[in-house]
């Protein structure tokens, strides 16, 4: 026989108190003082309470498809050198829009908040967002100039980042697995019986990912034969911030003379980078995808004609996630910055494309290379 489960109300009966304010206390509401909170957290566990997941269940469902007049607003908060100009930059928008999808989908009203707005102090947004209720914070595309410490009043927000920016405080983090993607490419590209591999990548995005491009490449260019591996092209050669600027409006392209250079002196048989880096040096060297080598895009965006292959960056997974796991802080009243900050990586999808033809399958047309992995 099943043994009765322990309730709210049993624990309510036990401390002398609603069955409300039990719930309060166990979801570490702010609005009960934090010793009344702590001894029923401590009643409850020793009575053995535990939450009813099904119930829970029922709750989330019921919120979701009963729509509230007033959605409860999340913050989108921005640093970048304008005010919508993390629009013009690779991902940033897609961030932008799978955070807005989910908010919706969770019964929450996402609002943009730009931190350079003029005028407008760290204290004064602080300020902003406690008067309006705020208490949930998104913080995304901050410029690698913006790493400043948030000095908000965090006792009385939650908050999800996304990406590396800005480092401080520590909080819990969604972002694009990096690592993982260059390592996938990599790999994809040596089952697929290519050898010299080249990797062509700006030196101020690898800074930007702290420098888990270059950390995935070369973990899995170790599994190369010494005599097949090739330096990395890393661009340009310093990072001055007058270049960085530049590349917020639009997306940059390796020096054609470097290139040449690196080319010329190493031949790889396939390069793999972004498009945009690499395209105009192609086409400034007379050198045709795939005859004269192949090319792999690691910010793949056209994957329906099979043109290109290369890694779909999921970054609209990024931004829900991110989101989600707001909403669930939130849900459990987690407020500051935590103790110990997590970070959640979000794998890219595989295309193969006929830029980087399969040589094992053109030698052996009883070999295979899977049309994508995750």
């Amino acid at each position: 026989m099943n043994e009765r489960r322990t309730t709210l109300a049993d624990v309510a009966r036990k401390a002398g108190v609603h069955v409300t304010t039990v719930s309060l206390a166990l979801r570490n509401h702010p609005r009960l003082p934090q010793e009344t909170r702590t001894r029923i957290q401590k009643l409850a566990e020793r009575m053995g309470y535990r939450p009813d997941p099904y119930l829970q269940a029922l709750v989330a469902y019921r919120s979701k498809t009963m729509p509230r007049r007033n959605p409860p607003t999340l913050a989108y908060v921005t640093n970048w050198n304008t005010r919508f100009g993390w629009q013009k930059v690779t991902a940033h928008p897609q961030f932008y829009a799978g955070a807005a999808a989910k908010a919706q989908d969770l019964g929450f009203k996402l609002e943009h908040f730009w931190m350079s707005e003029p005028g407008l102090t760290q204290a004064r947004l602080n300020r902003i967002l406690e008067t309006r209720g705020i208490n949930g914070l998104i913080i995304a595309s901050h410029m690698r100039e913006q790493d400043v410490a948030l000095e908000f009043d965090w006792a009385h927000f939650s908050a999800v980042k996304i990406d590396y920016f800005p480092h401080q405080p520590g909080l819990h983090n969604v972002t694009n697995n990096q690592c993982s993607i260059i390592r996938l490419a990599l790999r994809q590209v040596l089952a697929a019986g290519y050898k010299r591999i080249g990797f062509v990548m700006h030196r101020g995005w690898d800074h930007s990912v702290d420098h888990l491009w270059s950390a995935g490449f070369l973990c899995e260019q170790a599994n190369v034969p010494v005599a097949d591996r090739i330096p990395m092209l890393m661009f340009p050669e310093a990072e001055p911030v007058a270049a960085w600027m530049a590349e917020s409006q639009a997306d940059v392209t390796a020096p054609t003379a470097a290139f040449q250079r690196w080319f010329r002196k190493y031949e790889p048989e396939v390069v793999i980078s972004k498009s945009s880096f690499v395209q105009p040096c192609f086409a400034e060297l007379g050198l045709r995808v795939p005859r004269d080598l192949a090319f792999v895009d690691v910010f793949l965006e056209d994957t329906a004609r099979g043109r290109i292959a290369g890694v779909r960056q999921n970054h609209e997974e990024v931004g829900g996630l991110a989101v989600e796991i707001l909403a669930g802080q939130l849900h459990h009243n987690k407020f500051g910055v935590p103790e110990i900050p997590t970070t959640t990586f979000v794998a890219g999808t595989w295309f193969d494309g006929a830029s980087c033809p399969n040589r094992r399958q053109q030698d052996d047309p009883s070999a295979t290379l899977s049309a994508s992995v995750r």
